[in-house]
């Protein structure tokens, strides 16, 4: 499995590219603002062909990219229903404060030709890749992750974790959709059952493992 990451834009939002290999069919998990370049980048150096778009949550950090990047590539973009309207209104995600400072303007957003719908514990084949859907609520009503088997033999599954999980600590929930209790509740019975190898790849920050933060992350520890 080919995974490339980097991190786009103002806020530092890692976006991913996964595939089987060079050559092939591949999938980009949350292209957010300024990530067209380096999705460009990655899909020529490794010749790929991207034809899907997961997008963990509808935050515009996450999203900003999503309709560009889905009509460059004729690609289909799969997202969970209660962030659906994120996609063209972004800003229904942020306070009106946040909205002005983070935007710093007048911008269009629409959602893509192509919007599928997420559901929880759903299994998608994309790109001869396996993924499985936790819907995660708790930093936003729609909030995702995705879980793909990982061919090594100390990594049984990455995880695609958006805002849910970071290495030390967890995501933010004063924003409008998001509620704590909520979150503790996803992190308790979507994160703690699996396995420590499996490696998190998460929405901002450095990667890490389910052991690791099973054993140091003080939000999981105080579960």
């Amino acid at each position: 499995m080919l995974i490339a990451g980097f991190p786009a834009g103002p806020w530092g939002t890692n976006c991913y590219v996964a595939a089987t290999g060079p050559g092939s069919e591949c999938v980009i998990v949350d292209p957010g603002k300024d990530a067209t370049d380096g999705i460009a980048e990655v899909v020529r150096e490794h010749r790929l062909k991207p034809v899907a778009v997961l997008v963990t949550h509808g935050h515009v950090d996450h999203m900003w990219c999503v309709a560009p990047v889905a009509g460059t590539y004729d690609a289909t973009a799969w997202i969970h229903p209660e962030d659906r309207h994120l996609l063209e209104d972004p800003t229904a995600g942020m306070s009106p404060d946040t909205a002005r400072m983070l935007l710093g303007g007048d911008y269009d957003f629409a959602e893509p030709d192509d919007v599928q719908e997420l559901t929880d514990l759903q299994e998608l084949e994309l790109a001869g890749l396996r993924f499985v859907v936790d819907h995660t609520p708790g930093h936003t009503r729609g909030s995702v992750t995705f879980r793909s088997p990982y061919d090594r033999a100390d990594v049984s599954e990455v995880m695609f974790s958006g805002d849910l999980l970071f290495a030390g600590s967890i995501g933010r929930t004063d924003l409008p959709g998001g509620d704590h209790a909520t979150m503790l509740r996803s992190l308790a019975q979507k994160v703690l059952p699996l396995a420590d190898d499996v490696v998190v790849l998460p929405g901002h920050g450095e990667q890490t493992s389910i052991g690791r933060e099973r054993a140091t992350n003080p939000f999981l520890q105080d579960l």
